[in-house]
């Protein structure tokens, strides 16, 4: 007879919707009391039908046919994650943005990120993170692809900055994403303001 484990079976749920995305447990609250829910993880990772990628982050397993085991989801979904559980910030450091954006086939060696909280190192997913304090400067851009766009660049270089590049940002940008780059040029260094106009520019004449 099937016992019937309905905060388990919500976590799971909820996880697996997820798929590909760390969990914080600060989102499974709602499924229980905060010792149901602790207790009933712990369980869940026991029996390896769910992944603890960090303190209090929770994965559904993705398997590799490559490396033939459970694999946690991309270290950038992690520290999303992470961030969002501690009320954080968080911007890549310029060559991690540069990978993400397809302006650098070079997978960073380490994942860096700026962060409005304390500089610390934190385990994720197996793998190291660093978290470095930065200041308005670099933390008042806002928008996920702003801040992104603005430390890919920086990492590339004003004289290195070429219409393949252009053209590789503004495939990624979506029209929503338009006007919070415009406010974000504020924020921009001298030489990049007209990379960005014109990056904005193309994208409306290409429609």
């Amino acid at each position: 007879m099937k016992v019937a484990h309905p905060i388990a079976d919500k976590l799971v749920a909820i996880i697996h919707a997820r798929m590909g995305n760390a969990v914080p447990v600060g989102d499974l609250l709602d499924c229980g009391t905060r010792s149901a829910v602790d207790q009933s993880l712990t369980r869940l990772v026991q029996q390896k039908r769910i992944m603890r990628v960090g303190r209090g982050l929770y994965a559904w397993p993705q398997f590799s046919t490559l490396l033939k085991q459970n694999i946690p989801p991309s270290v950038d979904a992690l520290a999303h994650a992470w961030a969002r559980q501690n009320g954080l910030r968080i911007i890549p450091f310029g060559a991690y943005a540069a990978n993400l954006l397809g302006l650098s086939t070079q997978v960073p060696a380490k994942y860096v990120y700026y962060t409005n909280g304390r500089t610390q190192r934190v385990k994720l997913g197996g793998s190291d993170v660093r978290f470095l304090n930065r200041g308005p400067k670099t933390m008042d851009v806002k928008g996920p692809l702003a801040a992104h766009i603005f430390q890919a660049l920086r990492y590339v270089g004003k004289d290195r900055v070429a219409p393949g590049d252009i053209a590789r940002l503004r495939r990624v940008i979506r029209p929503q994403d338009r006007a919070g780059i415009k406010r974000n040029l504020k924020y921009a260094t001298a030489w990049m303001k007209p990379v960005l106009k014109s990056l904005l520019q193309e994208d409306t004449v290409r429609g």
